[in-house]
């Protein structure tokens, strides 16, 4: 879980680095790619950071007796004494852990793009992760509003200046991030034995996979691309590429230092991976990628498109920060290292 910063200067500084660490993430909107990482503004960076952590404007001062934590952007939150009855989430991953966390029946408001679990899709929307109605949020009566990186800060800081509980997380470079995420939702929803025992088994997840792959020696190289137009695949900095290298592969782009970028054909050429992923939302978007790719001039003679090693992935779990990332890590390992985990298909 991340650690508490010790005292007010700490806390301002741990702030100030959440603050930029967040100017770096954020989301690309798009029918697609709802929730993969671009820059925000830099309005949103100096609406946000006008007013110190505990400054005017955050809501009513908690108590003497008070429990209080900081979120992941430096702000005192005060731990409610009772689960929230109405939870507002501000992006589907979070959605998502809330259902995980049997708190489904208390979310009042999520993103248009919360479509997981199936029950969620029948929920109040309150507009996208960059363009939230506030009036809605405060409409809804929320006791809680949870916000996620990519989520306009000017925004955040609107919703908090409504008198709202707003906790923001920033969290998610690893998939080691997955299990502290859920314990801290847990945390402030009071809902630490179901995070507890929901964090647990994630890790249980990932171990599996790690001692399934201990001392392998081939590691295939793996090209990652989304469905849609252009070439996107993960560099370096994506958890994505924490995907690749976890389930036994060496991602081809990891020399990128970015997020997502563009990727030449003449890279592709260049690299020659031993197995490529398509990310897509269907069967029929998989197809579709998978042609227009084999197709593509120059291409026949990469090793993956010879070998006919061409694979989906579930973008709508790829692309969000939750629990099924560890599924699609069971899939990617299947299919990169067969031998050691099960086979794929």
């Amino acid at each position: 879980m991340i650690g508490i910063p010790a005292g007010r200067g700490g806390a301002k500084r741990a702030g100030r680095r959440a603050r930029s660490r967040w100017l770096a993430s954020g989301f690309l909107i798009s029918a697609a790619l709802a929730c993969l990482p671009v820059l925000m503004t830099a309005r949103d960076a100096s609406a946000a950071s006008g007013r110190a952590p505990g400054a005017s404007g955050d809501g009513p001062a908690p108590g003497p007796a008070a429990q209080v934590i900081t979120d992941d952007l430096g702000r005192p939150f005060r731990l409610p004494a009772a689960a929230p009855r109405r939870i507002v989430s501000m992006a589907p991953n979070i959605t998502e852990i809330l259902f995980g966390l049997g708190l489904g029946g208390r979310v009042a408001g999520v993103t248009r793009f919360c479509d997981w679990p199936e029950a969620a899709r029948a929920l109040p929307k309150i507009g996208g992760l960059v363009d939230p109605n506030i009036e809605i949020i405060r409409s809804l009566d929320p006791d809680l509003v949870i916000a996620f990186r990519g989520n306009p800060l000017r925004l955040v800081e609107r919703v908090r200046k409504l008198g709202l509980p707003v906790f923001v997380l920033d969290i998610g470079r690893t998939l080691d991030d997955l299990a502290p995420l859920v314990e801290r939702i847990g945390r402030i929803t009071r809902s630490e034995d179901r995070a507890a025992a929901l964090a647990a088994g994630l890790r249980r997840r990932l171990e599996t996979v790690a001692v399934a792959l201990r001392g392998v020696r081939d590691r295939p190289k793996a090209l990652v691309l989304l469905y849609g137009q252009g070439l996107w695949t993960c560099g370096g900095e994506s958890y994505v590429n924490d995907l690749v290298e976890r389930a036994g592969g060496v991602n081809v782009a990891a020399a990128l230092p970015k997020k997502w970028a563009l990727y030449k054909r003449e890279a592709i050429i260049r690299d020659d991976p031993d197995l490529i992923f398509i990310l897509a939302r269907s069967s029929a978007d998989f197809e579709t990628g998978r042609d227009r790719l084999t197709r593509m001039p120059g291409l026949a003679e990469v090793r993956a498109i010879k070998d006919g090693r061409i694979f989906e992935l579930d973008e709508n779990a790829a692309s969000r920060f939750g629990p099924r990332l560890v599924d699609v890590l069971d899939r990617m390992a299947a299919l990169i290292h067969p031998e050691r985990c099960g086979g794929g298909s």
